[in-house]
């Protein structure tokens, strides 16, 4: 004998007054009705004249701000190939005033390939060291740790010049004075506090429990730093290196203590030589030329690196 369930039995909604949540609820294929903004559940708020008028002191500020800092370098690019009298460029718009830096005693591209090969070096070496000590502040204990971390933050409370000359003395007693290789290394000195407090904060934003997965899993303690905090990392390591590019590519004042041949200037320094080169008469029209050469590859590394370069930043303000 079967015995069949009544409808209203297996039906929830059974005997209940239809509305507007019911209706929903029982209409095949329902969906929620979305805002202006195409998410779920949001409204976009409309625009007014109230919201504008709050947000145009910002956008004022902010337009402001980019226009006083664009305009030197957007006004020594305009000059550089304007005409002006007393430089290469007198008739008319062009590039005489490159032409004029180009051939500036050893030539433009020697100090291009040295202050490359200065920077380059200087990253390689900023990032190696700040990686591994970073790696080792971050995660392990060792006696005299904090001191040591507070020692090599110290070094930023040391003023930049007064360090150059006993640094010559020094280079000069390993033979590696008015060497590239020495300039990379001094550069290197002054960007690791920097960079190794940089890295600590980023390994310690990643959490503990990535580490003891490896290390279950087999992984010794190299293996976890390459296989699984080198990624994590990342910004960081690309903050450092842009900082370490920067400091190195635009630095003067090592350069000129510590480099003597003229054909081993690097690019700022040669630039600076360029300004006096005719009897003390200074060509602005080649010195603008050789500023726009010095700026590009900076704005363009900063420009293709910006989201990780902030992301870098970010990485310790969170620890999760």
């Amino acid at each position: 004998m079967s015995t069949t369930m009544p409808r209203h039995s297996r039906d929830p909604l059974a005997g209940v007054p239809p509305t507007d949540s019911t209706i929903a609820l029982t209409a095949p294929n329902h969906r929620v009705a979305k805002g202006a903004s195409g998410a779920t559940g949001r409204r976009r708020p409309p625009t007014t004249f109230a919201g504008i008028a709050l947000r145009t002191p910002y956008w004022v500020l902010t337009a402001g701000l980019a226009l006083l800092f664009l305009y030197p370098l957007i006004w020594t690019a305009i000059s550089s190939v304007s005409p002006l009298a007393g430089t290469n460029q007198t008739d008319g718009w062009g590039f005489g005033n490159y032409v004029t830096l180009a051939n500036y005693q050893a030539g433009i591209w020697v100090y291009l390939l040295n202050s490359t090969f200065v920077s380059l070096l200087t990253v390689l070496l900023t990032l190696t060291v700040s990686l591994l000590g970073g790696y080792a502040f971050a995660r392990f204990s060792f006696p005299g740790k904090d001191l040591l971390f507070l020692s090599t933050l110290a070094i930023l409370m040391v003023p930049y010049a007064t360090l150059l000359i006993p640094l010559y003395v020094l280079l000069n007693s390993v033979g590696l004075s008015n060497s590239l290789v020495g300039v990379a290394l001094v550069l290197t000195m002054f960007q690791l506090p920097f960079s190794m407090f940089m890295m600590r904060i980023s390994f310690e934003s990643v959490p503990r429990e990535l580490d003891e997965a490896a290390m279950v899993d087999g992984c010794s303690a190299w293996t976890v730093l390459w296989k699984v905090l080198v990624p994590a990392v990342k910004p960081g390591l690309i903050t450092v290196g842009l900082f370490a590019f920067l400091a190195a590519w635009n630095d003067f004042m090592a350069p000129l203590i510590l480099i003597n041949d003229s054909n081993r200037m690097t690019l700022p320094l040669a630039i600076s030589n360029l300004r006096g080169q005719v009897q003390g008469v200074v060509d602005y029209g080649a010195t603008e030329a050789g500023v726009v050469v010095l700026a590009l590859p900076c704005i363009l590394l900063f420009l293709i690196l910006q989201r990780h370069y902030v992301r870098g930043f970010m990485s310790g303000a969170f620890k999760g």
